[in-house]
C-alpha cells in the first residue's frame, strides 16, 4: 500500500489491488477512513470522519487531485 502523500496528518494511500477500478485515494488519519474517487473528486465511502474533517479530506485531494493522479497512473502501469 504505496502513500502518495501525508499533509495534516492525513496519510493519502492506494492500495495495491485497486488497479481495475476508476483512479480513487483512500485517506487514513487517527483510525478513521474514506475513499474518494477522483477526477472528479467525490466519496465514495467514509468510516468515521466527522463532517469537518472529511471537508478537510476532500478539499486536500482537489488540492493535490492531479498529482495524486499522476502517482496512479505511475503506479498502475508499471
Amino acid at each position: 500500500m504505496p502513500t502518495v502523500l501525508r499533509i495534516k496528518g492525513y496519510q493519502f494511500i492506494f492500495y495495491a489491488q485497486d488497479g481495475r477500478e476508476p483512479p480513487h485515494i483512500h485517506i487514513i488519519k487517527a483510525g478513521r477512513d474514506c475513499k474518494l474517487w477522483l477526477d472528479p473528486v467525490r466519496l465514495v465511502v467514509n468510516h468515521g470522519f466527522r463532517p469537518n474533517q472529511l471537508r478537510e479530506a476532500i478539499r486536500l485531494t482537489e488540492e493535490h487531485e492531479d498529482f495524486i493522479l499522476s502517482k496512479w497512473h505511475e503506479f498502475f502501469s508499471r
